[in-house]
């Protein structure tokens, strides 16, 4: 009796420890590493995608002026400052003219001088016209009482050699007159160029815009080309957008774009592609672009950061999968595509992918062809699989 008991028991034992093994090993199959790897499935698609291309830039001026003098010198005063709105013209600072005011009087009395030579230049020719006609009279009328043997021939010899000396004389005169005119238009010249450098000291407004640096003040001194002022025209504000150059296809000028300010992040604004340099950034390979506002919002002001979204033109009739279903082996992406239930690991080669997810693939899928699209763990070929509709559990 008591060894059918024991017998019993043990029986019973064993069969409460089989069930919890096999409890287990069901939980293990099911839950555990040893359970298969819930994936959900999608399918590749034929369709249309708009391809667009996303950039962080910042807000900057098309026309931007820097105001400085042509030569090294002092400040003497700045009439405008930062915020000022200038017209095209306005005076905005001076410099010191130092001696450049005396040395404009200098020249002017330099001018009136040789002014002065050319007059009396002048007057000596007609003096020695009048001598010429003088000389000339006697020495015809010498000549015919030489003819008649009034006079002789020495007399006759020395009126002539009086005409000659003077039509040298005149001659001189002219020579004079012509040095003195050369004179006077060699001081004018320099005179204006000493007046040009006068007036360059007035730094004039190029064109309207507003001011927004004042980079030297009275009593500075500042070499030749050194900016005084910065001028902005606020009317030419566009965004300096960098592009990656890998997805930068069918970039062009006149594209639309949309521009997120940093101040209004919850407002887009609407723009074009005004610009694309011809120099890219070979280090970070990025496209630069210039993004135009078609209605710049008031108070937008430079070097504020903007994120830039372009739109590329559309793609008609193109495989397309989500993004998600993408996965990187090193710099090959691919996608674990299943074929009869198993799982294959396949490259393919992407283009353009468009704001709402889905990418193109132009080699390694077909349309209809069915990849994983999120999976519980990472996977390998030889991985057990269960296909459901979600991988979030529904709630009891």
């Amino acid at each position: 009796m008591k060894f059918a008991f024991t017998v019993s028991r043990k029986v019973w034992l064993a069969g409460v420890g089989l069930a919890l093994l096999l409890a287990f090993v069901w939980l293990a199959s099911r839950t555990g590493p040893l359970a298969p790897i819930r994936i959900t499935v999608t399918r590749a698609t034929r369709g249309d995608v708009q391809p667009t291309l996303f950039g962080i830039g910042t807000v900057q001026a098309r026309r931007d002026y820097l105001i400085g003098p042509t030569v090294a010198g002092r400040v003497k005063r700045v009439l405008v400052d930062v915020g000022d709105a200038v017209v095209p013209g306005q005076a905005l600072a001076e410099m010191d003219p130092v001696d450049l005011d005396a040395r404009l009087e200098s020249a002017d009395a330099a001018v009136a001088r040789a002014r002065s030579a050319v007059a009396s230049a002048e007057a000596q020719i007609g003096d020695a016209r009048a001598r010429l006609a003088l000389a000339a009279a006697e020495a015809s009328r010498y000549q015919a009482l030489g003819a008649q043997g009034f006079v002789g021939p020495s007399v006759v010899d020395a009126k002539r050699q009086l005409e000659q000396s003077a039509q040298a004389q005149l001659v001189a005169a002219d020579s004079a007159l012509a040095s003195a005119s050369h004179d006077v238009s060699r001081l004018q010249a320099e005179r204006a160029a000493a007046g040009q450098q006068r007036a360059n000291l007035r730094l004039l407004a190029p064109a309207a815009g507003v001011v927004t640096s004042r980079d030297a003040e009275p009593g500075s001194t500042v070499v030749a080309g050194q900016a005084v002022l910065r001028l902005m025209d606020p009317t030419s504000l566009w965004v300096s957008t960098r592009l990656d150059q890998n997805r930068a296809a069918g970039l062009r000028e006149g594209l639309p774009a949309r521009v997120t300010l940093r101040s209004s992040a919850t407002t887009p604004l609407a723009g074009s592609v005004a610009r694309l340099e011809r120099v890219s950034d070979s280090v970070t390979e990025e496209r630069i672009a210039q993004v135009s506002f078609a209605a710049p919002p008031a108070g937008l002001s430079a070097g504020e950061m903007a994120e830039v979204l372009v739109q590329l033109p559309l793609l008609h009739d193109v495989v397309l999968i989500p993004n998600a279903a993408l996965h990187h082996r090193g710099a090959q992406p691919g996608v674990w595509r299943l074929d009869a239930g198993k799982l294959r690991f396949v490259q393919v080669k992407t283009g353009v992918e468009g704001q709402d997810g889905l990418v193109q693939v132009t080699e390694g899928l077909a349309a209809g062809d069915a990849v994983v699209l999120y999976s519980e763990r990472e996977l390998s070929a030889g991985s057990r699989i269960k296909v459901a509709p979600t991988l979030v559990e529904a709630a009891p």
